[in-house]
């Protein structure tokens, strides 16, 4: 049982710092188009016809995420 729990731990905190390191390798890689979270996010819903959603730009690194409940895509700054 703690064999498990010790594996699962392993495994999460590898997970989570390969996510970190591949973020920090890659965020500071500008985008051609040079255009915003927010915008990028914008053209996508308009580009699929999706017009009852809002778009709401938060500070944080890898806050972005969708709430269905509130139809709210939530983009870094």
């Amino acid at each position: 049982m703690y064999l498990a729990i010790l594996a699962a731990m392993g495994l999460s905190w590898f997970v989570q710092n390969r996510l970190r390191s591949k973020f920090k390798k890659y965020s500071g890689t500008p985008i051609s188009s040079n255009l915003t979270g927010r915008e990028i996010a914008e053209k996508m819903l308009s580009d699929n016809g999706i017009y009852d959603v809002k778009v709401i730009s938060v500070n944080g690194q890898l806050t972005d995420h969708y709430n269905p409940a509130k139809k709210t895509v939530k983009t870094e700054k």
